[in-house]
């Protein structure tokens, strides 16, 4: 074997430490995770997001041997959180529990200070929960048919409530009324809580939130359940009808959730992520306390994300144009 001569080796060592200088990738990434991960919520601690992403942070915590911490960064429809996250270091210790909100709805609605597509890498999909027409027990319709036909005959009588303009209840309402013909006004409120507060006591009389936001309340009839804005009726609610069999057709509206990387995290770490992730939705426990809260476990591809998000912003700038929204 022959060896480098002396000047040779002072040659290479130079280049060595230049490339070092750049940042050139010498040598293999270093193991990942190197510590621990925040997992960025954008709803404050207590709430179903917040659980979901808890239960979910606890089992790939120990799949991948480092802490998953979750850090609750709540307002502005989670635009908070999208941002502080699409800005952080593209190494895989920063992720987002995404939503319909963040990477949908929001930005179909206005321009915010990130892009849900560009600056982000998706991981997977973690679960979803259908959306819930209820109405305030003092409503007397029993259908969904006797709603519409009520606010036709009465446009200024019936409100609905939302978590505030461009939140999953504020759109799937304006959709319902674009399918459906309904006449009702929206009351946007500072936040999902306050919003169900008011239809409870009949000061609002229809919301659209999500299942497991209001199973509890319907269980105990402070609420009662029209209709469900998804595929299938609800093992929760079996008795309770799908928008579709209700007779609108076309409102199929599931609020998903999921987790994201900032834009460039390396592919390799995405990809092991990802793996982490689905293994942890495949545990039993893990889905069963996930479905305990009205959501169904939902894994995917980082690709299939992907597209899912590309397919709601284009759904969603369509009702925003046609029921002519704005943020304001």
């Amino acid at each position: 074997m022959t060896h480098p001569s002396p000047s040779r080796r002072r040659t290479l060592a130079a280049a060595l430490a230049l490339a070092t200088l750049a940042g050139a990738p010498l040598v293999a990434h270093a193991a990942f995770p190197e510590r621990s991960i925040t997992l960025v919520v954008p709803t404050a601690a207590g709430g179903g997001n917040d659980g979901m992403a808890r239960v979910v942070a606890q089992k790939m915590s120990q799949l991948l041997g480092q802490s998953v911490i979750v850090e609750n960064k709540a307002g502005a429809n989670g635009a908070i959180a999208a941002e502080y996250v699409a800005r952080a270091t593209p190494d895989g210790h920063t992720l987002l529990f995404g939503y319909i909100g963040t990477h949908g709805m929001s930005p179909a609605l206005q321009k915010l200070r990130y892009d849900p597509v560009t600056q982000f890498e998706p991981i997977g999909m973690v679960c979803y929960s259908p959306t819930l027409m209820v109405v305030n027990p003092k409503v007397p319709a029993k259908t969904v048919a006797e709603f519409v036909a009520l606010t036709r005959a009465n446009p200024s009588a019936y409100n609905y409530a939302s978590a505030g303009n461009g939140t999953a209840p504020h759109f799937s309402a304006e959709m319902f009324k674009l399918e459906s013909g309904a006449q009702m006004a929206h009351v946007p409120y500072r936040g999902s809580a306050p919003a169900m507060n008011d239809t409870m006591a009949n000061q609002t009389q229809v919301m659209f939130p999500s299942l497991f936001s209001a199973s509890s309340h319907v269980k105990n009839g402070k609420l009662r359940a029209l209709a469900l804005a998804g595929p299938k009726r609800s093992s929760l609610m079996p008795d309770v009808p799908t928008l579709e069999e209700a007779g609108i057709k076309g409102v199929e509206i599931t609020q998903w959730y999921a987790l994201f990387a900032p834009g460039k995290t390396p592919k390799a770490v995405v990809d092991q992520l990802n793996k982490a992730l689905n293994t942890a939705l495949a545990d039993k426990d893990v889905a069963r306390r996930i479905e305990e809260q009205g959501a169904v476990v939902d894994s995917s591809t980082s690709e299939a994300l992907a597209l899912t998000v590309r397919q709601e912003l284009a759904k969603w700038r369509g009702v925003v144009q046609k029921a002519q929204l704005t943020a304001d």
